[in-house]
């Protein structure tokens, strides 16, 4: 989490769990609370492309 940042606007993200392992976070959020962007978590993997980006 300390080197991961808002690819829009740099802010610090904030780390919301819903589901995980003994190693890893499954499902769950990022959050920039600067530019009021979530990065959704699935499947233990994070996207953090930008919003007009993202694909369902």
């Amino acid at each position: 989490m300390d080197i991961l940042c808002c690819p829009v606007c740099k802010g610090e993200l904030t780390l919301t769990v819903e589901n995980e392992n003994e190693k890893e976070i499954l499902e769950g959020g990022l959050h920039c609370s600067a530019c009021g962007v979530t990065y959704p978590i699935h499947d233990g993997i994070p996207n953090l492309l930008p919003p007009a980006r993202q694909t369902k």
